[in-house]
């Protein structure tokens, strides 16, 4: 685990957090970090909310960290765990840049099962979704509910035809590596986060930059290689294999999942829940943490 120094530096954000909620502070629960090998050469990072046994496990989208939860897990109040996938916040980075949903669903198995074998669903947004349909179809024993926020199969493909203002913050993983401040940064992001507050998108690039000895920044993530998402359509087949009770929400100012898309979510899972977030874009769990965690909680935790 880290030290009592670096966590509190880490962690002090979350009392903005909560005023940003209006919660009262007394209500953040201990949350500490802790390193985990989750086999074939790979440590991973997680955030494990609360001391009781995890209800809920968090895997978030390409370009971000296990922090992007923060509001929405303070919101919940439950026991989680959010992990930090291969080459994202403080995980190891793969040589081959593999961050695909196959190699991730290897790594978050190992994980949960140390972790969260008996949680109750997991929540996976963008790369963090595809990430749960692969991990469901392959592990169901580890997803006894599925939620995947804003993303299909389809949705990588969908990406390459969006402008760069329908991305939002995707496309700051198109952009830059290197900024002259961290100031720069956090200006790139708030112009790409439409939806959020800029104090809320600079705590988020805190937890998601570097400063580098030359006294430059850079993102806290690794670039995939080109070859990460290619297979993406083969999680269609995994889809339709899933037998747990899962639920798709969509940002209702996104164009990530497309009406095709969906259409064909709900021929494959007849069954699946299908709810819409007003006022948010991709990142539903930023943009509308409140409407989000309601929803997990409903249909999670109920």
């Amino acid at each position: 685990m880290t030290s009592g120094s670096e966590a509190g530096a880490e962690f002090a954000s979350l009392a903005e957090a909560a005023d940003e909620l209006e919660l009262d502070r007394d209500a953040i629960p201990r949350v500490v970090r802790q390193r985990v090998d989750a086999g074939h050469g790979q440590d991973l990072s997680v955030l494990l909310w609360g001391e009781a046994e995890p209800e809920v496990v968090f895997l978030h989208g390409g370009g971000q960290n296990a922090h992007t939860w923060d509001l929405v897990a303070l919101r919940l109040g439950r026991p989680a765990i959010a992990i930090d996938l291969p080459g994202h916040g403080h995980s190891s980075w793969r040589a081959d840049r593999d961050y695909g949903p196959a190699r991730n669903a290897a790594a978050v198995a190992g994980v949960a099962e140390r972790l969260a074998k008996h949680a109750r669903g997991v929540v996976g947004m963008s790369l963090g979704g595809l990430t749960t349909i692969r991990l469901a179809s392959i592990r169901p024993d580890l997803v006894r509910r599925a939620v995947l926020v804003d993303i299909t199969p389809g949705s990588v493909e969908a990406s390459e035809r969006m402008s760069s203002e329908q991305r939002g913050t995707v496309e700051l993983t198109r952009g830059p590596r290197i900024f002259a401040s961290f100031e720069d940064m956090v200006d790139a992001a708030v112009r790409a986060s439409p939806h959020r507050r800029p104090s809320a998108v600079r705590r988020g690039v805190a937890h998601n930059s570097r400063q580098l000895p030359d006294g430059t920044w850079t993102w806290r993530y690794d670039r995939p290689s080109g070859r990460s998402l290619a297979d993406t359509a083969a999680l269609w087949d995994d889809l339709e294999r899933l037998t747990m009770p899962t639920m798709l929400v969509r940002g209702g100012d996104s164009a990530f999942v497309t009406a095709a898309h969906l259409a064909e979510v709900i021929r494959l899972l007849p069954s699946a829940r299908i709810e819409v977030v007003p006022g948010a874009g991709h990142s539903v769990q930023s943009d509308q943490p409140v409407a989000l965690s309601r929803l997990v909680r409903e249909f999670v935790l109920s």
